[in-house]
């Protein structure tokens, strides 16, 4: 199995067939193929060897989708940068993967020379901008322009695909290795289930460093669909691209669903009859902002994936008939659903002996989307990956129909608007203020976003600090998105006996009669 195999098909099939659609600019599979391997044949000429990483930071283009199939059809292995991190966060994953090329487009060009600075394996950066190329960088299309085409170099199987860095429990990102067979089984997988069809349009609306993305248009890469680009998420853009590109099929997180059917755009009378499939994960969706979809997209369906970057990604499906008024008896919809193709989903206990339906435990996965472990870090690679199951650190139960029902985390993680969030790193950055002597980080209720994250304060006798003095230290460290969004200052935290924080006590008056949920 390799990422190269549906370009390889296409090509053969129907090579004038719509492949990209960005904006103006249309390119066809024969075309795709061509610049691909021109890029391919370019990074090998700017020092790409078999098995070098290389990375991106860009936004949504259909030349970040030429550099996903590019960099494996050079030979080398694809590093998605989160665009949404800090200088020091970025700085670590590219210097943790020793990636030494990097490609920017115009939104990000101008961090170039931080980066530089703190990143001594950094070597060349490519351009892939609209705008002039800076000097020092590589324009993206003369590159692809002066280099010839080589052949695929069809890595596959078990070689290594990407590096795909999530937040860590101990505040360090982690590299998740995922090989082309991980990858593609998973994409075969979710085809199967047939929810996204031959003929079609993808939209990337969601950013395409997130491995949702990636995953979900694995599906229309396989089927030889083409594929349509807007820059990051916004209602209009979204809009306006089903309507200009009859866009048939997208993967948005509920957030996004929620801004997008309450959006103003939408009572314009706009022509998006095209639209067929929603597929969401990140968090489940509330009754409430799913009737509100269903009946301001008319014959749209809904889909949901459980899943998580270290299963490339999907584990389980949560197929449209139980989103439907009619299909909704008892609680499915509360659920992650069933196991996806070709994955087995457990329920275990600490000692992992599986557990029978209804009881709680940790989530396990089995089957071959698996990642291949953690990058440079081989103890928590063998902690998640003990006894051939992907330890998920997700509490949760299987139902007497297979269902798998998210209800806790083991994992000190917060999902707002899709994203995760680990608290460890929230509350490394927050103790570094010189006035903040114990701090604790949960997630809280949000109708927007899901959860918004919280932190507790207790001060340094004799110092003061403001809740938007902290937020902004915050800022200078780790991403916005990651920071407190409010902040309480208190005189003690509840603790255990051995003396940790017990952020189960500290929830309870937030949580109170509402499910915390991940699926």
């Amino acid at each position: 199995m390799y990422i190269t195999q549906p370009l390889h098909r296409a090509l053969q099939q129907h090579p004038d067939r719509t492949a990209l659609i960005c904006g103006s600019r249309q390119t066809s599979f024969r075309q795709l193929a061509d610049r691909v391997a021109r890029l391919a044949g370019g990074l090998r000429g700017l020092g790409m060897q078999d098995g070098d990483r290389v990375a991106i930071l860009a936004f949504n283009s259909d030349r970040y989708f030429e550099y996903l199939i590019g960099v494996p059809w050079g030979g080398g292995v694809i590093n998605p940068c989160n665009t949404r991190w800090s200088v020091a966060e970025l700085a670590y994953s590219l210097n943790d993967s020793g990636s030494r090329i990097l490609l920017v487009d115009d939104m990000f060009q101008a961090l170039v020379p931080d980066l530089r600075a703190l990143c001594g394996s950094l070597e060349v950066v490519i351009h892939i901008g609209d705008a002039t190329t800076p000097p020092g960088m590589v324009p993206y299309e003369a590159l692809i322009a002066g280099s010839d085409p080589m052949a695929d170099a069809l890595r596959r199987d078990e070689d290594l695909l990407g590096l795909f860095y999530t937040g860590g429990t101990t505040g360090a990102p982690k590299g998740v290795m995922l090989s082309h067979a991980n990858f593609m089984s998973s994409a075969l997988a979710l085809a199967a289930e047939g929810i996204i069809v031959p003929g079609g349009v993808f939209l990337h609306a969601a950013p395409m460093f997130h491995l949702a993305d990636l995953g979900c248009s694995s599906v229309a890469w396989i089927l030889g669909n083409a594929h349509s680009f807007i820059p990051c998420f916004s209602p209009p853009a979204v809009v306006e691209a089903i309507e200009r590109d009859l866009v048939t099929d997208t993967l948005l997180v509920p957030t996004m669903v929620q801004m997008l059917v309450d959006h103003p755009v939408m009572a314009e009378g706009r022509d998006i009859s095209s639209l067929r499939t929603i597929l969401y994960g990140g968090s489940a969706i509330s009754e409430a902002v799913l009737d509100r979809a269903l009946a301001t997209l008319n014959n749209v369906s809904f889909c949901q994936a459980y899943g998580m970057t270290e299963l490339a990604p999907v584990a389980t499906i949560l197929a449209a008939a139980y989103h439907l008024p009619e299909g909704r008896g008892g609680d499915k919809l509360r659920s992650g659903g069933r196991a996806a193709y070709c994955t087995e989903i457990r329920v275990a206990d600490l000692a992992n002996n599986p557990l029978p339906a209804g009881v709680k435990g940790e989530v396990l996965v089995r089957g071959p989307n698996v990642m291949k472990g953690y990058w440079n870090k081989p103890e928590l690679t063998a902690a998640a990956l003990r006894g051939g199951w992907m330890h998920t650190g997700d509490v949760g139960y299987i139902d007497g129909d297979g269902f798998l029902f998210i209800i806790d985390r083991l994992k000190d993680m917060i999902i707002s608007g899709g994203e995760n969030i680990y608290s460890a790193e929230v509350e490394n950055a927050l103790a570094r203020h010189a006035a903040v002597q114990t701090c604790a980080i949960i997630g809280i209720p949000s109708d927007k976003w899901g959860e918004a994250v919280h932190g507790f304060v207790i001060l340094k006798p004799g110092q003061t600090a403001t809740q938007d003095e902290l937020i902004a230290h915050c800022r200078q460290m780790i991403a916005g998105y990651k920071c407190p969004r409010s902040i309480e200052f208190v005189d003690a935290l509840p603790l255990s006996g051995p003396g940790k924080i017990l952020k189960t006590e500290l929830r309870k008056r937030f949580w109170n009669g509402r499910d915390q949920q991940v699926s």
